[in-house]
């Protein structure tokens, strides 16, 4: 029987025994609406007032009402991003990296499609910001929004978000940062650095897909997208997704009770198996490698071979991997990640990335290792121009 080894958990995680069994009521037993008068309906909103304090407390806000209620990180992100801009008024400067998910990209480049100003920031060799550039954009003399993330989602590396706020803060800029991959991985605390808005997704910690958040600090004002009820107090209308809702609360629970024996158990994880692929696979590279990184996150580069075709040969053998983003599975261009990073030509096609998650064993690791050299020498056979 063909093992299952699942290591592509900054593309989704499994949902926590734990979360599906706090969610079951809500669908069979209290499915009222929270808006109702009537208690079978008002009762549930107390629930949602409980999810909210458990996010609250997972990123450390100060206030659980910053916790506004979504449907997934894009949203988050797009609800920052559209929202700040609007609310600010006139033309602020944008500004964002080159190395940004997509559904922060792609509300930028259309606000600069519609005359906006857009200043993309580069990145080194080693997935690193350059500072000085932040400084000098956030410095402009211009009102600004920036949008910089926390964490990188395809390499792992961490951004220095309290020292980048400092800088947009200085400048008189609102401040976003996408955290949908750091957030329940490494601990938080919003209250302490100068974030004014933060993204979550409820499918990258265990909770299902469908939920997320968008933590606005108190006095940041933004301009909601959806418009019509009174729900998440005006910011975003729409009756909420109670089960949902209460299983995300449910999840950042379990990550803050975890989180510490979490990120040590996958960073060995990480480790050992970032070693032994180095070690048994010539002509192969971790992007990133030398940054600060999630602790769950590896991406690694091989020479001469294709990422998907080394995808195609994992999955006959039962190892669900991926070559970055899912949200850009299906593009034959590479990584903008790693093009920003400056990934020899010969490599960069060639990257895949592994990212763990606490249910991943050592026994996992170790049938990775076992497969992961045969399929490298077997495509390196086949291609043109590792021979050469």
């Amino acid at each position: 029987m063909k093992q299952s080894v699942y290591v592509d958990n900054n593309a989704t995680t499994a949902v926590a025994p734990e979360v599906t069994e706090a969610m079951l009521p809500f669908f069979y037993e209290q499915w009222g609406n929270p808006s109702s008068m009537h208690t079978f309906g008002g009762g549930v909103k107390k629930h949602i007032d409980e999810a909210r304090e458990k996010v609250a407390a997972l990123i450390g806000a100060e206030h659980p009402n910053e916790i506004i209620f979504t449907s997934c990180g894009s949203e988050s992100d797009n609800m920052a991003v559209r929202g700040a801009v609007d609310a600010m008024g006139g033309h602020p400067h944008l500004i964002t990296t080159r190395v940004e998910h997509a559904a922060v990209l792609g509300p930028c480049h259309y606000l600069e499609d519609k005359g906006f100003r857009l200043s993309t920031l580069e990145v080194d060799d080693a997935g690193n910001l350059d500072m000085e550039q932040v400084r000098e954009k956030s410095m402009s003399g211009k009102a600004t929004v920036a949008s910089i993330m926390w964490a990188n989602n395809e390499t792992g590396v961490i951004f220095p978000v309290p020292e980048i706020g400092n800088l947009i803060k200085e400048g008189g800029g609102i401040f976003h940062t996408d955290g949908v991959q750091i957030v329940g991985k490494l601990p938080i605390s919003v209250k302490d650095i100068p974030v004014d808005l933060l993204s979550i997704s409820g499918h990258k910690l265990h909770a299902p897909k469908g939920i997320g958040v968008l933590y606005a600090q108190r006095g940041t004002k933004i301009t909601p997208h959806i418009m019509g009820g009174h729900q998440e107090r005006g910011r975003r209308a729409g009756t909420e997704n109670v089960p949902y809702i209460v299983g995300l609360g449910k999840a950042c629970e379990l990550a803050l009770q975890r989180m510490e024996h979490d990120a040590e158990h996958e960073r060995k994880l990480r480790d050992r198996l970032e070693a032994g692929i180095l070690a048994s696979c010539k002509g192969a590279r971790v992007n990133g490698g030398g940054s600060e990184r999630l602790p769950n996150t590896t991406n690694i580069s091989f020479e001469y071979v294709e990422g998907e075709a080394i995808l195609l040969m994992l999955d006959d053998v039962g190892i669900c991997a991926s070559t970055g983003s899912a949200c850009a599975s299906g593009s034959l261009e590479p990584s903008h990640v790693l093009r920003a990073m400056d990934v020899p030509r010969s490599m960069l096609h060639g990257s895949i990335r592994f990212s763990l998650s606490n249910y991943n064993t050592g026994e996992d690791i170790d049938y990775v290792l076992e497969q992961i050299p045969r399929i490298i020498a077997r495509l390196r056979e086949l291609s043109p121009f590792a021979n050469d």
